[in-house]
């Protein structure tokens, strides 16, 4: 009978007991994912089915999946490549493809060739926005985002849909070109340069009272006119980006995120990119200097 070594053997090493993280761990951030993903595509479907409203309330819970995927995972401590991956592509679904998919249906179908247009460069610079944000994760400050963040860019098309019927259309009617210049526009700034605030390490204990009026007035906003304020505040949220930007260039105010960091050309600097080291101009300096 063969001899089994046991712990108790005088000549036999007590082996130390490897402790391995359970699989579970990683699967409860995937599941969100995967929430994400499913209210993207019960979106493309309710598009197709003419229920515009379904539409972009189902997008609506597939941010908040997207919100709560990356919470679960800090938590847990469960990030992965392969959790980074499957996130961006189910954003590329929930808030490349559905949004797009969303506003052509109910509105861009009018302008023809023009819209299909404006429908398919909001989904490319959404899939440009994130293969970015892939690339880029270790080299600028999670202080801000560099260009709109896709579901910033869903959220201005999907809260646009749902204020035109709610109370703010009284006050302010879409005009017909509306949809059209807005899908454009945003398409345009997920894949600018410019530095969006990702409020991430705001102290908002630094003013306590302040912060509590705030976020009183905000929670009451949201509670008497819902679809209004998600509207405003995205629109303000986008505008954000520009109008500190030209502050800045104006001499009004300070860069967004590190000074030192640089901005795509925007702002001189340097970055160490795969063992060289690449240079960004200033605006309108020659590009001998």
């Amino acid at each position: 009978m063969e001899h089994y070594p046991s712990p108790h053997d005088e000549h036999v090493d007590e082996i130390p007991a490897v402790r391995h993280r359970g699989r579970g761990i990683y699967i409860l951030p995937n599941l969100f994912t995967a929430g994400n993903l499913f209210f993207g595509f019960y979106s493309i479907l309710a598009g197709f089915d003419h229920r515009y409203r379904d539409a972009a309330f189902a997008i609506l819970i597939a941010a908040v999946f997207d919100n709560l995927d990356g919470k679960v995972a800090r938590l847990a401590r469960a990030t992965s490549a392969f959790g980074v991956e499957f996130d961006s592509l189910a954003d590329l679904v929930s808030f490349g493809a559905a949004p797009a998919l969303l506003v052509y249906n109910s509105d861009l179908f009018a302008y023809h060739r023009l819209g299909m247009a404006a429908a398919f460069l909001f989904l490319a610079c959404g899939a440009l926005r994130l293969a970015r944000f892939n690339v880029m994760t270790s080299k600028i400050s999670s202080k801000y985002f560099l260009g709109l963040p896709i579901p910033a860019g869903a959220l201005v098309i999907v809260s646009a849909e749902l204020a035109r019927t709610g109370p703010l259309s009284h006050a302010f009617s879409f005009p017909p070109g509306f949809f059209l210049l807005a899908t454009y526009l945003v398409a345009i700034l997920m894949v600018s340069p410019l530095r969006y605030r990702s409020f991430k390490e705001a102290r908002l204990m630094r003013r306590p009272l302040t912060t509590f009026v705030t976020v009183m007035i905000l929670a009451l906003s949201f509670v008497l006119y819902p679809t209004s304020s998600l509207f405003v505040g995205i629109l303000l949220y986008t505008a954000l980006g520009p109008v500190e930007y030209l502050l800045y260039r104006s001499g009004f105010g300070a860069p967004v995120g590190d000074p030192g960091e640089p901005l795509l050309g925007w702002m001189g600097g340097t970055v160490k990119r795969r063992g060289r080291i690449v240079r960004f101009r200033k605006p309108g300096s020659p590009r001998g200097r």
